[in-house]
């Protein structure tokens, strides 16, 4: 019952610290970078603010998720802080309790926070940033196309020693139809072939082109000759779903669509380093949270109790030199220089590490 009693007391120390660093993190998120984007939208394109109140909402999914471990950090340090300064750990431990297991219930709320930024950053997260792209494309800029409809994309595709470079003018993937086509090969890296057809249909798993022509090249002497057809297969494998990930930026997709877009891109024999950082970002960033709990509780216990001016100061310089380490490694991640697991686990795996050090010197 005593240690219960405990746990509760510990908790509810940690519970308003942690609400007042999701509201302070992210107005400083909002107040930086989310506000300057929706002054230009008002004066560059005229966004009304029906538009810019959606957007808005849309961009706190991704906020908050950045500030969690903030949060917990923020939370640690200035609960423990309090317990410290007031002797109260000292008091808990001369009553016979280990300095782990005061420790114990911020290292349990910091692993729920982990597993639920877990959720959050999968299933609410990549449809906030596709609404917000829509929003923006669609409305703000005025384009009149609907959801699921693209401009001028770009399709590689290779087998053996030919290279094929498909462009459509538009694109729509829930009709299965492109408009506009030109597909260029390539033989060696020189052109040797232009195919162009008015539209393409998706039917029975491949790619039907309509009323088009093809040119045959070569160096010397240019065009040596053209055919025209009234239809025929277009070499391209990909579903319209598959093309429509290659139109999206890897933070608007799911980690399944994002392995299903790697397998895609391995199948074809190119590398997906980008792809790969999304999906352990989504997995590093979340798990930042207990690693923060764990340093912040050991940061925050001191003889003297440390003030909440202090606290938030410590909190910040650990998240800045935390977030510039994830940025330097998950860019050589994302240019291949590192795996990129490794790039992204690394400042965890340095959190843990710290974590770990400090509490064991605490605890002496």
């Amino acid at each position: 019952m005593r240690l219960r009693l405990l746990d509760r007391y510990v908790l509810t120390e940690l519970l308003y610290p942690f609400l007042f660093g999701i509201a302070a993190f992210s107005s400083i998120f909002i107040a930086s970078t989310m506000l300057f984007k929706i002054t230009k939208y008002i004066t560059q394109y005229g966004a009304s603010m029906d538009a810019v109140a959606r957007l808005f909402f849309y961009s706190l999914p991704e906020v908050i998720n950045y500030t969690f471990p903030m949060s917990m950090l923020l939370a640690a340090l200035m609960a423990f802080g309090k317990l410290s300064g007031s002797s109260e750990i000292t008091a808990m431990k001369a009553g016979g309790v280990s300095y782990y297991r005061i420790v114990a219930p911020v290292l349990i709320v910091g692993f729920l926070v982990s597993m639920f930024s877990l959720v959050w950053a999968e299933k609410v997260v990549p449809a906030a940033k596709a609404k917000c792209a829509e929003i923006v494309d669609y409305e703000i800029k005025n384009s009149t196309r609907p959801t699921g409809q693209a401009e001028h994309i770009v399709i590689k595709s290779f087998k053996g020693s030919t290279q094929r470079i498909t462009y459509a003018n538009k694109f729509d993937e829930s009709k299965g139809k492109m408009t506009g086509i030109t597909i260029e090969e390539f033989e060696k890296g020189e052109i040797v072939r232009i195919q162009t057809a008015k539209e393409g249909f998706w039917e029975n798993g491949t790619w039907r082109m309509v009323n088009g022509n093809v040119f045959s090249l070569n160096d010397e002497e240019g065009v040596t000759s053209t055919a025209h057809y009234a239809e025929q297969i277009i070499p391209i494998d990909m579903s319209p779903k598959q093309i429509a990930w290659e139109q999206k930026e890897p933070e608007e997709m799911t980690i399944a669509e994002l392995r299903e877009y790697i397998n895609l891109l391995e199948s074809r024999g190119e590398s997906a380093p980008k792809q790969w950082c999304e999906i352990y970002m989504r997995i590093s960033i979340p798990l930042a949270s207990f690693f923060f709990a764990m340093i912040g509780a050991a940061l925050g216990t001191q003889k003297q109790r440390t003030s909440s001016s202090i606290g938030l100061g410590i909190s910040i310089i650990v998240i800045f030199i935390y977030y510039a380490v994830m940025s330097f490694t998950t860019g050589l991640g994302k240019g291949g220089a590192m795996p990129p697991f490794l790039a992204c686990m690394l400042p965890n795996i340095l959190c843990l590490i710290i974590g770990v050090k400090l509490l064991k010197e605490k605890n002496a």
